[in-house]
Order: structure tokens, then C-alpha cells, then sequence
């Protein structure tokens, strides 16, 4: 059985745990540095990105997750997820978010606006399949530039881009734990038998 840490210091990641036991995964809660030893995968969910990256500095937990990142383990962000994986982010609150630098992407931080602009639609995800995925977008960041070796998942209809994969690093600004669609989970545990091709 495969191991996964869910990032739970802050925001909805008892829903990833859900939908994780739901796959016939194992899923850890990780609010401490040890809690990241022997895992197969991580995924940093949704929530306040500054209050997350205020904690896992305070936790000491950025570092031995940038690495794991470097190392190779596969890593999902979703929304506030994403924020923290970019190299850059951008926002015009200035707001105190140290990312991890895990994957080459700008990321615009509630890039749709505030809660009131928060929406749902449905969007294309080829790599999970044909049929459409509901994305629910709550207060949600975007991909504003993706690097050479990102590959873009999913854009909304505009062109905007909010699903990419760069080898282990998965990042969505979206939130699939609050649907009962499993197939973005599934997609990703197969990231950690190798299954899915760069």
C-alpha cells in the first residue's frame, strides 16, 4: 500500500485523506518533519497560502520538502498547493509566501478575484481522459508562464492555464478533493509507480 503525506496545517486536507482511503491509499497527516519520512507521495492542499508557508517555516518543514521535491517524490499542489510549488509568485498584496521552488511556473495568487468571484466549470484534462473534470475554483490562483519543461494539463476556455505537470510535480488551481471525481487522485498515485510518461 502506498504511504501518502497530506500537508495539514492548514486548509481542506481532510478531504484529500477522503478521497485518498477512497483509492486504497494509505494517507499520513504531516504536521511535523519526521511525519515526511518514508512516504510515497505528498500532496499540499488548498487553504491560505501565506498561513501555510507562515507555518511550514515556523515547522521547519520548507526545506526537507523543497528536497523530497528535488529527490524525485511526487508532490500535488491544489490551489493554495500550487502557490507553494512555483518558483515565482505573483501578487499585488505582496503577500509573505515562500515557495518552494519546486517546479517552473509563475503563479498568480487569487488571480480570479475574491471569495464572492469563486465559480465552478467544467474543464478538458486529456491526460485523465475524455471526459470533462468539474473544476472547483475557490479564490484560485493561475499559471501565468510555465517553463520548457512544464507540461500544461488543462486551460480554461480563454487559454488560461490551470492544471501542469513537471515530471514528480503536479499542480492544479483547482480543487479536486471537493468533487467525487477520483480521477486527478488516480492520475497522480500512478505518478509513483512510474506509469504516466514525462
Amino acid at each position: 500500500m502506498k504511504r501518502i503525506g497530506v500537508l495539514a496545517l492548514q486548509g481542506d486536507f481532510a478531504e484529500h485523506v477522503a478521497m485518498l482511503q477512497h483509492l486504497g491509499a494509505e494517507a499520513r497527516l504531516v504536521r511535523l518533519r519526521g511525519d515526511l519520512d518514508d512516504l510515497s507521495g505528498l500532496i499540499i492542499p488548498g487553504g491560505e497560502s501565506t498561513t501555510i508557508s507562515r507555518l511550514m517555516r515556523e515547522y521547519d518543514l520548507l526545506q526537507p520538502i523543497s528536497e523530497l521535491c528535488q529527490r524525485g517524490l511526487p508532490v500535488m499542489g491544489t490551489c493554495a498547493g500550487m502557490v507553494l510549488l512555483a518558483s515565482n509568485v505573483i501578487d499585488p498584496a505582496d503577500a509573505e509566501v515562500t515557495p518552494l521552488n519546486a517546479m517552473d511556473i509563475d503563479v498568480k495568487r487569487n488571480a480570479f478575484g475574491r471569495q464572492v468571484d469563486s465559480f465552478e466549470t467544467d474543464i478538458v484534462v486529456p491526460a485523465i481522459g475524455e471526459r470533462a473534470f468539474h473544476g472547483v475554483f475557490i479564490r484560485a490562483p493561475f499559471i501565468q508562464r510555465a517553463g520548457d519543461g512544464v507540461a500544461v494539463l488543462a486551460r480554461l476556455p480563454d487559454g488560461t492555464c490551470v492544471a501542469a505537470r513537471q515530471g514528480n510535480i503536479l499542480a492544479l488551481s483547482f480543487h479536486p478533493e471537493l468533487t467525487d471525481d477520483s480521477r486527478l487522485h488516480s492520475y497522480f498515485l500512478s505518478l509513483l509507480n512510474g506509469d504516466v510518461k514525462p
